[in-house]
Order: structure tokens, then C-alpha cells, then sequence
């Protein structure tokens, strides 16, 4: 049966896609879900108009990510932390302090799971790490922790 999802569905495809599944798995999974429509002449010709609205929005995101990559990697992001003789943190810099700096300093919202933080910051100085903004566009983060 030709079905046209209407949102994504993992290991099927994306919104917008007319695909080719089970009878079974199209009328008792996906159409009372909401998953999916059957694909008549006017349905094709609104998933083509879903692919087309989906393409123009990637491109734009994907757009605004590399502006933003340009902007974070060409500034440094000052992180506080309470630290101890030596310059070892008394607790730790996390990813959610990182988006909550980046927040506070360029007026961004990071996600904090796209920060590549391997593992937490004890030590005052500077470091690097990646963030992904996009599929296809990831920049360098680099962060000066301060003692507070």
C-alpha cells in the first residue's frame, strides 16, 4: 500500500515521503496514529508541498547554523567557577553551564546535548570542543573558565 507520512517515522522516512509498506503495518499501525495518510492523487500532491516546504527549511537552518558556527568560533565564551588553590574547580564546568554562558553572552539557546563535552571541566584555563548546530555544521567552542 502507497502511504504519505505526515510526520517522521524512524526506519521509514520523513514527512512528506510517499513510501511503500505492508497493508497490515499502514491501516492498523500508521493511519490511526496519525503517522500517515493513503496516497491518492491529492495526497501525493500535498506530500510534494510538504517536501518542498521541508527543503526551503533546511536550507535556511542549515544557513543560520553556519552563521552561528562563524560567530562562536570566532569569540571566546567566559565560564565562572568557584576554585580552589591550584586552580582546580570545586565542582566541575558541565555542558549546561557552557549553554547557559553562551546564552547569557551572545543571547543564543544551545542546546546542551549538542555541546561534545567528553568530560566535565575541573581546571581553570582554556579549552576546546565541539558543538553540533546542525547536521551538516558543527563549530569550536572555545571556553575560559574564571575563578568566581
Amino acid at each position: 500500500m502507497k502511504i504519505v507520512l505526515r510526520s517522521d517515522v524512524e526506519n521509514l522516512g520523513t514527512k512528506g515521503d510517499l513510501v511503500e509498506v505492508r497493508d497490515g503495518y499502514a491501516r492498523n499501525f500508521l493511519v490511526p496514529r496519525g503517522l500517515a495518510i493513503v496516497a491518492t492523487p491529492g495526497a501525493e500532491r500535498q506530500a510534494a508541498a510538504m517536501r518542498r516546504n521541508r527543503e526551503a527549511r533546511e536550507v535556511r537552518e542549515r544557513a543560520a547554523a553556519a552563521e552561528l558556527a562563524e560567530v562562536l568560533g570566532s569569540r571566546r565564551i567566559e565560564v565562572g567557577a568557584r576554585a580552589g588553590e591550584g586552580g582546580r574547580l570545586f565542582g566541575s564546568v558541565t555542558t549546561a553551564d557552557i549553554a547557559e554562558a553562551v546564552a547569557a553572552q551572545f543571547d543564543v539557546e544551545l542546546d546542551r546535548r549538542k555541546v561534545g563535552l567528553d568530560e566535565p571541566i575541573k581546571e581553570l584555563g582554556e579549552h576546546e570542543m565541539p558543538v553540533r548546530l546542525h547536521t551538516d555544521v558543527e563549530a569550536v567552542l572555545r571556553i575560559t573558565v574564571v575563578a568566581r
